[in-house]
């Protein structure tokens, strides 16, 4: 049987792993490995994924993947034994003790003056962030979402300014699987820190411990942080540091990131390796015959033969040769060996393999987690079941419950748009716009009374304030947005949001994690492409950010009630519902073109810790509001505000380049009219018209106001269309080019050239929706 066939509550044991190449290797470095026990804990409501429980943790497979492993039931467990002497009780180490081992001091410490860097790398959601605001005073974002940390940050230590500690994406293990465990390794490998940094879950050891014994084999300075000690002990659980420190060869150092404990203890360790080099005192993790004789020649083997190669290439020959026997290519393209070498390591797998009964990869993560098993047993006095455990499993039978999951799910996040867009945002909103109102009559009477040149008085009042405060009215909606999110992303709900909706979005080509942003770009497209950074697979991250302008944003509104009550007045709130469901149609259409052409392939496997549910820290929410309106003014201030001053001097000058008070003569105008009849096909072949869609560019909301300026008023516009022209117009404002302030975050995100194809692609679907709504109304 395979794990697809396990009931609910059932436990297995591991047989074989299917799956090919770096999807194998994931599934291995997750702990799903010949040998060991997985307990199927739910399915999601949809019936796929499914949530298992191995090693301590939540980890969630769909389906398709879990077909790929072979198990076979486990037997009932056998009656307790006397209590073993693992179990007995110990005294607690403090917070910060530990740290006692030391390797033989470095003959050639660093001279004073040296900059010493560090790499703090771990597993998601250990609390790695957490610890670099606390090393460094830095403030950064800390989620509880896996892939939370996508870019690379780094700060000096506190009170220690010749040091940099770098804050690397998480990590299960040291084989790159999705984008951010490439940066992570490339930084170590390439960059050679003079020190690492490890923190370890001390509530999950086992499945964290992987990552360890692979940064060891680099003989790398390095330093590990037992964190969540504090949650840890509060279950009755505790580690016998000294012993782990024993069999490791690394100082340990039991530490609460959160609360800032130990944290002092653990800069003096670090700093002490990495000033006298103390390299790991132990790299080989072989055990006996027979679990790892055959594993400890094989490796030997090919060190000795690739030692040459892997001095060269500047890569550590112990993790050089366990990645060639894992059939790493990026390390065997960098070893530069030659074929008779290829074959001779081949040869030398083999028969590890024959002798081993297992395949090359499974036979390494098997070598590695048999060590575990023995460092866990002798060190590690098992908790009970963890509080944060219990209570994350009685919320989950509501949240994620078959029955109860998706109108919580929909509840909520209605509840989050009505309070965003309804009463707290909205509220804001609006005071922000008096206040930019009010200063722009000030500024307005000030550059009268100055008698200041008509020209630079028409820049400043109708291209700076009215272009850049239109755009700056949307701060308040997009910090209210992303407070409630952050305090769903932190306390873990949004990674439930994702196993929940896997299923629906992955019938066109998306992963469950794709429907946070693309909820927020109901909202506003600026956060929703802001939000898809959590996305750990670039296909899915550029398919999404496409896809999102089609979920009709808010500042669509004012075009919708306009012309409904223009134009539909008896169906003007069916003509509102059916433009979202329509916008959310053409999306899926467009995801299932994208899925068969420019984007092939399935998306990434949703092989995802779901952690446990946690408060949010009130600094972290703080900071991330911070950071999403610094972007946004950032970009307010660049890239907004020169489109600003290009669509006022288009506006307000003629051809001739002289000011002009008449629309129908600017520069503008005339470029309207050359696109006009772009649009005979669907209706609307008028100049005015034209003018408010690139006018809309800058800001969805100025469609309307164009157009009531330009036709004088909503009630000469209403009279100017008939219906069978105004249907295609409402059409083709819903899914054309999103505003400057969407395309910037675009192009900060992608890159220029994706930017392009998304407003060329917009408008292009705009045009055919447009066109064939023109039709039916024709008809």
């Amino acid at each position: 049987m395979t794990l697809k066939d396990l009931n609910i509550g059932e436990t297995a044991v591991v047989g074989t792993v299917g799956g090919e190449g770096a999807l194998r290797q994931h599934f291995l470095d997750m702990g799903l490995i010949p040998g060991e026990k997985v307990t199927l804990v739910k399915f999601a409501p949809m019936g796929d994924p499914m949530e298992l429980s191995i090693h301590g943790y939540e980890l969630t497979l769909r389906l398709d993947d879990a077909a790929r492993i072979g198990v076979t039931l486990a037997k009932a467990p056998a009656a307790k034994k006397a209590e073993a002497e693992s179990e007995k009780p110990v005294e607690h180490p403090g917070l910060g003790e530990g740290g006692r081992y030391h390797t033989k001091k470095g003959e050639n410490p660093l001279p004073d003056g040296t900059t010493l860097t560090f790499a703090l790398a771990g597993n998601q959601n250990c609390g790695k962030t957490t610890l670099f605001n606390q090393l460094t005073g830095s403030n950064q974002h800390v989620g509880n979402f896996p892939g939370v940390t996508v870019d690379r940050k780094s700060g000096a230590i506190r009170n220690n300014p010749d040091t940099e500690v770098t804050d690397l994406p998480g990590i299960y293990s040291m084989s790159p699987y999705t984008s951010e465990e490439i940066v992570t390794r490339q930084f170590i490998i390439g960059e050679k820190p003079t020190g690492i940094i490890n923190i370890v879950d001390a509530t999950n050891i086992e499945r964290n411990l992987y990552l360890t014994m692979q940064l060891m084999e680099l003989d790398t300075p390095m330093v590990l942080a037992l964190n969540m000690m504090d949650e840890m002990r509060g279950n009755g659980g505790t580690v016998r540091i000294n012993k782990m420190e024993a069999m490791l060869g690394i100082p340990v150092v039991p530490i609460s990131a959160a609360k800032n404990e130990g944290v002092d203890e653990l800069v003096d360790h670090a700093l002490h390796v990495a000033k006298y080099q103390e390299r790991p005192g132990r790299m080989d993790f072989c055990g006996e015959e027979d679990h790892g004789g055959a594993v400890h020649r094989c490796i030997h083997g090919i060190i000795h033969l690739i030692e040459d190669h892997a001095k060269a290439a500047g890569i550590p020959v112990r993790f050089a040769a366990t990645k060639l026997v894992e059939g790493d290519q990026r390390i065997e393209a960098a070893l530069k060996l030659d074929q008779n070498e290829k074959e001779m390591i081949e040869h030398i797998i083999v028969q590890m393999e024959q002798e081993r009964g297992l395949d090359r990869a499974a036979a390494i993560a098997d070598m590695r987690f048999h060590f575990i098993h023995q460092l866990v047993e002798q060190t590690v006095v098992k908790p009970r079941q963890s509080k944060e455990q219990l209570r994350s499993a009685r919320i989950d039978q509501f949240l994620t419950g078959r029955y109860t999951a998706i109108p919580t799910f929909v509840g909520i996040m209605a509840l989050v748009f009505y309070l965003t867009f309804g009463v707290i945002g909205l509220a804001l909103q609006n005071l922000l716009e008096a206040g930019i109102d009010a200063l722009t009559v000030a500024m307005d009477s000030t550059l009268t009374a100055w008698n200041v040149n008509a020209a630079v008085h028409s820049l400043v009042i109708d291209g700076i304030f009215t272009g850049v405060g239109s755009v700056l009215s949307f701060l308040p909606i997009i910090v209210t947005l992303f407070f409630f999110l952050s305090l769903l992303e932190d306390t873990g709900y949004m990674a439930r949001v994702a196993f929940v909706m896997d299923k629906l979005l992955r019938r066109i080509g998306l992963s469950g994690r794709s429907i946070v942003p693309m909820l927020i770009g109901f909202g506003c497209t600026v956060p929703g492409v802001m939000a898809s950074r959590t996305l750990p697979s670039e296909r899915d991250r550029k398919m999404t950010i496409l896809l999102t302008p089609f979920m009709s944003c808010s500042a669509k509104l004012p075009i919708y009630s306009l012309f409904a009550a223009a134009f539909f007045p008896e169906h003007a709130a069916l003509v509102m519902v059916s433009l979202y469901f329509l916008g959310i149609a053409v999306g899926i259409l467009m995801a299932i073109l994208l899925k068969g052409t420019v984007f092939k392939g399935e998306a990434v496997p949703f092989v995802m810790e779901l952690p446990n549910y946690r408060l949010p820290g009130l600094k972290n929410v703080v900071q991330l509001l911070w950071e999403k309106a610094r972007d946004f003014l950032q970009r307010a201030f660049t890239v907004i505000f020169a489109a600003t001053i290009i669509i006022w001097f288009l506006q307000s000058f003629d051809l001739r380049l002289s000011l002009t008070a008449d629309p129908q003569q600017s520069i503008l105008a005339w470029l309207a009219s050359g696109i006009a009849p772009l649009f005979a096909p669907l209706g609307f072949a008028d100049w005015r018209v034209s003018t408010a869609l690139i006018t809309g560019f800058m800001a969805k909301e100025s469609v309307v106001s164009t157009l009531t300026i330009l036709y004088g008023s909503s009630a000469a516009f209403a009279a100017a269309l008939s219906p069978a022209a105004a249907a295609p117009l409402l059409v083709f404002c819903l899914l054309y080019t999103p505003c400057i302030a969407a395309v910037a975050s675009v192009k900060r995100e992608l890159g220029g050239k994706w930017a392009l194809i998304m407003v060329a692609n917009q408008c292009i679907v705009a045009w055919l929706a447009a066109f064939g709504t023109r039709l039916i109304m024709m008809l």
